[in-house]
């Protein structure tokens, strides 16, 4: 295989024993975007000549005698175009922060400086970060690298179709509705979206906002779900004020092996119906691992209704990012919200009371999440973790423009509504459960297809086991074939 699609873990092994050079690599990764990111679009902003200046003093010192061995040692990596990147702009894709440019790096960024990587870019993101299509005024469109007719995902579009093409060495984005999963799955590589709050968001703001967003988590995106554990080792943790408190330490993994692992799955829910696809690949994956030795349960439920969860969680996720709106746009919001029907249970009419909603009615609504949040508590003493889809189907052709709303989306011959997906983000990121993202197949079509296995609050280490099991046993990351 190509260096270029080799894993972060194996990379930096091999930048370690000086089998490869920084230089070298970033200067494989720079003439690969040269000859492939035009038509793909997944990187936005490129600071190679700053890359290479870092690259050499890497070279440099790793050839001295009795040299620090940095995990990462001059690794290649992009990071989502939402974190602070000193000295680069950061506008979420909206056009009015077009001359935004951050004072200084993320937290999360400076701790993989720190850990010895080399950020050379940034990788392109929808508008605010809110579709599962990455195209924006400023940057335009990126499209998937296993068909460029189709969506890459979002809003990490540009971090999964970069890490699928071989442009880049490891990502890190954001996950509120799946923006971490969902393109993972769409492309073919491994995410994670971690617990809620076990990786501090500092310099992932639009500017002026401090306060961390409800359900909205920042984590991994690799080639390997070995590299989805080592970037979180490296990234989790608390940030100053809170690191007075409260050091990290998470659980370790429940089971090593498939073996009696204890596992529950749900692959399609009248809720949002999947489709065969989607359903046939996780049903073969939940095969194999009984054949292996593990439990394995298609009935399995935590004590709640999915249909009633998919509500709460609309209310809550519009409820984080109502703070988005300007007032003209907030007194719009007020305007169709008087012309709704009481009984309109449509996603529209969910998202217009949302954004509008009084506290008395988040707080209810918080309050339902958190009585889901023990049920789900008490349904992973019994199971380890649970397998469910990222999404209804691979990935999905382009459809912009429009409201998201308004877009459909084939489901097993049937339209669906391209938001009823965010359903199987939500039922767990909404109640702080970590969730990875791992390829188990292909569609007819040739698409990536990816199965999401979520864990118990703090049970991050479990998800990522699981991860590497798949990988190791049953499938592994594939190349898209036009940019091998």
């Amino acid at each position: 295989m190509d260096t270029a699609f080799w894993s972060a873990t194996r990379l930096a092994r091999a930048l370690q024993a000086r089998k490869i050079g920084a230089l070298e690599l970033l200067g494989h990764y720079a003439a690969r975007i040269e000859r492939h990111d035009r038509a793909l679009n997944s990187l936005c902003v490129l600071d190679l000549d700053a890359a290479r200046k870092r690259a050499r003093a890497f070279d440099r010192a790793s050839a001295r005698k009795g040299a620090q061995h940095l995990p990462l040692a001059g690794l290649p990596m992009s990071v989502k175009e939402s974190f602070d990147l000193a000295g680069q702009p950061t506008t979420w894709g909206v056009a009015e922060f077009k001359g935004n440019r951050a004072a200084k790096n993320a937290l999360a960024v400076e701790r993989f400086l720190a850990a010895g990587a080399n950020m050379f870019g940034k990788t392109n993101v929808p508008v605010m970060l809110a579709d599962w299509e990455t195209n924006n005024p400023l940057y335009g469109r990126t499209v998937n690298p296993w068909d460029a007719t189709r969506t890459p995902g979002g809003s990490s579009g540009g971090a999964a179709a970069a890490l699928a093409a071989g442009l880049t060495g490891l990502e890190i984005g954001s996950d509120i509705g799946g923006s971490i999963r969902n393109p993972a799955h769409y492309c073919g590589v491994y995410g994670h979206k971690p617990t809620w709050g076990l990786c501090s968001m500092q310099g992932h703001a639009l500017p002026g906002m401090a306060h961390p967003a409800d359900i909205s988590a920042i984590g991994p995106l690799a080639r390997s779900a070995q590299d989805l554990e080592l970037a979180l080792s490296i990234m989790a943790g608390p940030d100053a004020i809170d690191g007075a408190g409260w050091k990290l330490a998470l659980p370790a993994p429940r089971r090593k092996t498939l073996r009696r692992l204890r596992v529950a799955v749900v692959a399609t829910h009248p809720t949002a119906e999947t489709d065969r696809s989607v359903q046939d690949l996780i049903g073969k994956l939940a095969k194999f691992m009984a054949q292996r030795g593990a439990k394995v349960s298609e009935r399995a439920l935590p004590a709640f209704d999915f249909g009633e969860a998919h509500r709460v969680f609309i209310q809550l996720l519009r409820g984080a990012t109502s703070g988005r709106q300007t007032q003209e746009m907030f007194a719009g919001m007020l305007a169709a919200k008087a012309e709704i029907g009481r009984n309109d249970d449509s996603y529209y009419a969910q998202l217009v009371r949302a954004n509008t909603q009084p506290h008395k009615d988040w707080l209810a609504a918080s309050n339902r999440r958190h009585q889901m949040r023990l049920a789900w508590a008490e349904f992973f003493k019994d199971w380890d973790v649970l397998l469910c889809p990222n999404a209804a189907s691979a990935a999905f052709p382009h459809s912009m423009p429009g409201e998201r709303w308004e877009r459909m989306i084939a489901v097993n011959g049937k339209p669906q509504p391209a938001t009823t997906q965010m359903w199987w983000a939500g039922i767990a990121g909404m109640c702080y459960l970590p969730g990875t993202s791992a390829p188990i197949g292909l569609s007819p079509e040739g698409l990536p297809i990816g199965v999401q296995i979520v864990g118990p609050q703090h049970g991050d280490l479990t998800t990522l086991r699981v991860a590497q099991l798949i990988e190791r046993e049953y499938y592994a990351f594939l190349p898209p074939p036009s940019y091998i």
